[in-house]
């Protein structure tokens, strides 16, 4: 099949952040609209690419993966009512380097700024808020989306109803995500006022997350090696923004402005088995010694709050030239306790212990097929090997039997049975897809492998 100038592609081995799977893809680069719809009248199975954040195979399709970061403008704000309006190629650290000194940020973030808008919404991205504040969902005014007819629909909670709550969270395969409006929050400092809180096991950093329902920000970073009266000994970092009577001295004068940090990078992939048992033991008590120092309250600035991964550049070279795996559910509130336990157990008994284990709180859902649910949800990074497949199939095993589900930005393993046990909206969306044949114009090589 042969196609004019625009549909120009070039061969490129592409993966997800974790760097598994790699799949050679026909990259197309549009420049506009028309180019798109061109690609879409020319009967290309496609999906639309971001930064690449997502972990897996969500935005990798070997017969047309959309780059989309020419769509990189910014179209307006108000600032009465916060209101961004952004292409879907634009990242959220550029809405961070212009929107932070002028007082405003995002009032929903996940935990990297090296994500783009069309990224945030098709996966209905979710932070360290969302027990009070929900997901990105929760801050969309609206957004465009160009569909497989060839038509753009503004979609909205009150406009094309359906279509917004299917898109977001929907994991780019209901169209293309061309511009969207979302809010932003004033804030009067750069500065977020942080409370450490040492948990000795699981059942107490649960107690203290349940305790802090009314605070703004919460995660937890848990030591998965941990065993017997340790296990899930935790971290616990609460946060809100300070305002500006609240900071120190020396940084009242120029409170929208924090310190310049020398950005560390990993120049090439560590050796393979660098990250092993012994090693990620070793980090867990230094990390886990240090932060006792540090317990009670400080001051520390928005990027080291929200993002202290993006200040290691390439940190996922770490594991080594597979890659690696990240496994993440949420379990419902009731099944919470005994769920975690077994994950831990899990972890910790096959000596895999992830470096990056991150606990939080969430909240009621909105969306369609968005990923949280009111519980508490378990993210783990597991250097890629065929040991880690086999925990991966007994994590998968353990959430099912407590009722939890997976979050598909994240997923590069899941089977398609395993998808349906776990969300019984998987065949409602199936339906979806099949009603508007979307599944002929938009497919990912996560969709394909889901049966999506």
């Amino acid at each position: 099949m042969s196609f004019p100038i625009t549909h120009r592609s070039y061969l490129q081995p592409l993966c997800g952040w974790g760097r598994y799977p790699v799949q050679t893809c026909h990259v197309y680069c549009p420049r506009s609209e028309s180019e798109i719809l061109q690609l879409l009248n020319s009967g290309l199975s496609l999906i639309a690419r971001g930064n690449g954040r997502a972990y897996g195979d969500s935005a990798l399709n070997s017969e047309a993966t959309l780059q989309m970061r020419h769509f990189n403008r910014l179209l307006g704000f108000n600032p009465h009512t916060g209101q961004l309006i952004a292409e879907a190629g634009v990242l959220l650290a550029e809405i961070l380097e212009i929107f932070v000194p002028r007082g405003w940020f995002p009032l929903i973030t996940p935990g990297t700024k090296f994500v783009t808008v069309g990224g945030m919404i098709a996966a209905d991205v979710h932070g360290k808020n969302h027990h009070k504040e929900g997901s990105f969902v929760h801050s969309l005014d609206w957004l465009d989306l160009l569909t497989s007819e060839g038509q753009i629909y503004r979609c909205s909670p009150s406009e094309n109803q359906d279509l917004f709550y299917w898109t977001v969270g929907g994991m780019g395969l209901t169209g293309v995500i061309l511009r969207a409006a979302f809010r932003l929050r004033p804030i009067e400092t750069a500065w977020i006022r942080q409370t450490t809180r040492i948990a000795k096991h699981l059942d107490e950093v649960i107690d203290l997350f349940e305790a802090a329902q009314d605070v703004t920000y919460s995660v937890a970073w848990i030591d998965c090696l941990a065993t017997g009266s340790q296990l899930g000994r935790s971290v616990l970092l609460l946060g809100e923004h300070a305002t500006r009577e609240e900071l120190p001295a020396k940084y009242r004068q120029r409170p929208l402005r924090t310190p310049q940090r020398r950005k560390l990078s990993i120049p090439v992939d560590f050796p393979n088995g660098a990250l092993n048992s012994l090693t990620v033991r070793a980090f867990n008590q230094l990390y886990f010694l240090n932060s006792q120092r540090k317990a009670g309250q400080s001051f520390v600035d928005w990027d080291c709050f929200f993002y202290p991964l993006d200040s290691l550049l390439g940190w996922n070279r770490i594991y080594g030239r597979r890659g690696f795996v990240q496994f993440q559910c949420v379990l419902p509130l009731s099944t919470a306790r005994e769920g975690l336990s077994a994950l831990l157990h899990c972890t910790s008994a096959a000596g895999a212990g992830s470096f990056l284990a991150v606990l939080k709180k969430l909240g009621d859902q909105q969306g369609y097929f968005s990923f949280p649910m009111a519980g508490y949800t378990l993210a783990l990074d597991f250097p890629m090997s065929q040991r880690t497949l086999k925990v991966l199939d007994q994590l998968e095993e353990i959430t099912l039997h407590y009722g939890g589900r997976f979050y598909l930005a994240k997923d590069s393993h899941l089977t398609p049975m395993r998808l349906r046990q776990s969300d019984a909206r998987v065949e409602r969306f199936v339906q979806v897809r099949n009603a508007h044949q979307w599944q002929v114009n938009f497919a990912s090589e996560q969709s394909k492998r889901l049966h999506l």
